[in-house]
């Protein structure tokens, strides 16, 4: 139909209105209506156009890492009202798509040794009521020209925010140790929270339980061979390594810029879909402004 009305539109002056509609089967009526509704068709389309424009820049801002959900999100968070059904017609359209998680390579060792007896106090239940209360923590690597870079989390389950961090060449339990005094430093970790972890000889060496005693923080361990005891924990890793997506980087010392950058971004910038699609800074600051009031 719409075709038909072009064809009427660019050749009516040469063979009149009235008989190209008689010859093509339209009425005149549906055409004059079609041409009173071509300043809307135009400003439908620049508004789409708008929009596109605005989506490839929200996906680049966010490291092409975010797919329908988190860009819906953040277009409402702009002032946008779109529904994530449009969201995702235009980026199929213009090839616009989150980018998908690799395989994360684990480094979990368990201890050679039995360790003393320490109960799983999360149980896959990762969540809490408040900020402070329960945290989750793990390594990763990331390739160097120069060797492996190891980083170790602490990640609070309320706001999903990485509350401590620390980045070594070595796997020693000082990495570990370091992560949880990172936290309790800044203040992020209540006395008496429960610290959850894989049961590599890290976590569950002496040095470490006797950091995590000396914060009074309770220790928490999954079974040896889940990843799912500590899914949130990994989960995080293979976000970042998606979303920064550098295969090898050159010395330790950029990929340690890298992804302290990354860490600012995650916990101040990107949309948590666990928390609502807010920041994980976002989630912890709201929380004591209500409960101040």
């Amino acid at each position: 139909m719409i075709y038909r009305y072009r064809f009427i539109s660019e050749y009516r002056a040469e063979f009149g209105v009235k008989r190209l509609c008689r010859v093509l089967g339209l009425r005149r009526q549906g055409f004059h209506e079609w041409v009173a509704g071509g300043r809307a068709r135009e400003d439908a389309a620049a508004a789409e156009r708008e929009l596109v424009a605005v989506i490839a820049a929200v996906h680049a801002e966010h490291h092409r890492a975010y797919g329908v959900p988190r860009i819906t999100a953040e277009l409402h968070r702009r002032g946008y009202r779109v529904n994530h059904k449009r969201v995702e017609r235009l980026m199929r359209a213009h090839g616009i798509a989150g980018t998908t998680r690799r395989k994360r390579r684990s480094l979990t060792t368990p201890a050679p040794q039995p360790v003393a007896p320490v109960a799983d106090l999360i149980r896959r239940d990762f969540t809490a009521d408040s900020p402070g209360q329960r945290m989750v923590g793990d390594i990763t690597c990331v390739p160097t020209f120069e060797g492996w870079l190891y980083l170790a989390t602490v990640i609070d389950l309320h706001t999903r925010e990485v509350v401590g961090h620390a980045m070594a060449d070595h796997l020693r339990a000082d990495l570990v140790c370091d992560a949880i005094a990172v936290a309790t430093a800044r203040g992020l970790i209540d006395p008496h929270a429960v610290f959850h972890s894989d049961r590599g000889v890290q976590y569950t060496s002496t040095q470490f339980r006797q950091a995590l005693a000396e914060a009074r923080i309770l220790p928490s361990l999954g079974r040896t061979g889940s990843c799912y005891d500590n899914a949130v924990a990994e989960s995080f890793f293979a976000t970042l390594k998606t979303e920064i997506n550098v295969p090898l980087w050159r010395t330790r010392n950029q990929a340690r810029h890298d992804i302290f950058s990354y860490l600012h971004y995650y916990n101040h910038h990107r949309l948590h879909s666990t928390i609502g699609h807010r920041t994980p800074h976002q989630a912890r600051t709201s929380y004591s402004h209500h409960h101040a009031a």
